[in-house]
């Protein structure tokens, strides 16, 4: 592909473009709409509406009470606390927790961006400063973020996060005033499986059936068979399926981050596909409000060579990420690779008897020091030399990845 002359302004459609218009890039551009308006940005996403069919959760303790303000207009529900359950242990927990539908994020976000978005567009391809359409117009820009979702990659090790979930409503009210975000008294199935539930409504509930496996490999028809006798367990009776989300989401084991990083050979990349995401819970909402923070104080994203700044800025980033998850690299490899599959909820199980504070920084990926040697202390729930094994195992190499 032709690339534009950066010192060639007349070459240039547009200061930024982002592609894809998943989490990552939806947060960034709606946030460079707003404190920078002077940019000339546009986001291009493939389907009709941006965000997809997903619902992101995340702790009010997961951010700063500054992003919280800047995110509200995009929660879809709220609520001030939370449960879980274990075969051998249940508890309530304080702090709100909250949630953002993809309808209300498309709604939000695809209003304020107004003729900055372009909806319904194929991609052919993407270098750092240009964008082919499918239909083969060429866009040029200073920069070109790619966002369009996690790509294979021989430097990262992972286990994965399956999930289907279904929004329902009932025929009675389910009774649930909090979600229960993880019932691991279910039947294992192979690996670390728990229901996760979201009221909506007093007869509306997200019921979402998650595994956490070895293979990216997943059957959805058990896990709606799953959600269906889970439902019937409980003495709920399905009216109607309003919708359903379903994903797989990486889990990093070990990794070689500055091969994975030279491996992108320059192009700016956020989201899943940069390794940006809770690398335990898979949570990713906390690191996407952060990055499209920084992205939006950085003053030379309308300048010649925009491309390379960016790309070193989000690559300091994800290197702050990756050195701060370190420990949750290793716990992940101890869930997976210590024990019997059926076996894992123990370790899930005594993280959740550990102090509410602790809990939070768990989440937030803000552990201290003093929380690692707490988690690692006392008797483990796994075997210990097979622990001590994983625990070792810190590059991909070491690892049989499944696929």
């Amino acid at each position: 592909m032709d690339e534009p002359s950066n010192g060639d302004r007349t070459s240039i459609d547009h200061d930024l473009i982002l592609v894809g218009g998943g989490l990552a890039n939806s947060l960034i551009a709606w946030r460079l709409q707003t404190e920078r308006p002077e940019l000339r940005i546009l986001l291009l996403e493939q389907g009709r509406h941006l965000g997809g069919n997903h619902t992101w959760s995340f702790h009010d303790s997961d951010l700063t009470a500054a992003q919280l303000r800047w995110i509200a207009p995009l929660v879809s529900h709220r609520w001030p606390g939370y449960d879980v359950v274990f075969p051998e242990h249940a508890r309530a927990l304080n702090g709100g927790y909250a949630s953002i539908a993809s309808p209300d994020f498309a709604r939000t976000i695809e209003a304020a961006l107004g003729p900055l978005l372009r909806t319904g567009v194929r991609i052919d391809a993407v270098t750092p400063t240009s964008v082919r359409l499918a239909d083969g117009t060429l866009l040029h820009a200073h920069a070109v973020v790619d966002g369009r979702g996690p790509s294979a990659s021989p430097h990262l090790a992972l286990g994965y996060q399956t999930f289907l979930g279904q929004e329902v409503r009932l025929h009675a009210p389910h009774g649930l005033t909090q979600p229960l975000i993880m019932d691991a008294s279910v039947a294992q199935q192979g690996g670390y499986r728990f229901v996760y539930l979201l009221p909506f409504g007093p007869d509306r509930i997200l019921i979402e059936d998650t595994h956490y496996v070895d293979s990216a490999v997943w059957e959805p028809e058990r896990l709606r068979a799953n959600i269906a006798a889970y439902a019937a367990g409980r003495g709920w009776q399905i009216r109607d399926v309003l919708r359903e989300e379903q994903g797989s989401l990486p889990i990093v084991l070990a990794g070689d981050f500055d091969r994975f990083w030279a491996a992108l050979d320059g192009q700016p990349t956020v989201g899943l596909r940069a390794g940006l995401f809770h690398q335990t819970t898979g949570y990713s909402l906390p690191v996407a409000v952060r990055l499209a923070e920084r992205i939006a104080a950085l003053p030379d994203l309308a300048a010649p060579f925009a491309a390379q700044s960016l790309f070193a800025a989000i690559r300091k980033e994800a290197r702050e990420e990756w050195r701060r998850q370190g420990f949750f690299r290793m716990l992940n490899r101890m869930l997976f690779m210590a024990g019997s599959p059926d076996h894992r909820w123990h370790v899930m199980q005594r993280f959740y008897r550990l102090g509410a504070p602790m809990i939070a920084r768990f989440y937030a990926g803000r552990l201290t020091f003093a929380d690692k040697l707490r988690l690692l202390t006392g008797k483990p729930p796994v075997p210990v030399m097979e622990a001590f094994v994983a625990v070792r195992k810190t590059q991909p190499h070491q690892i049989r990845n499944p696929e």
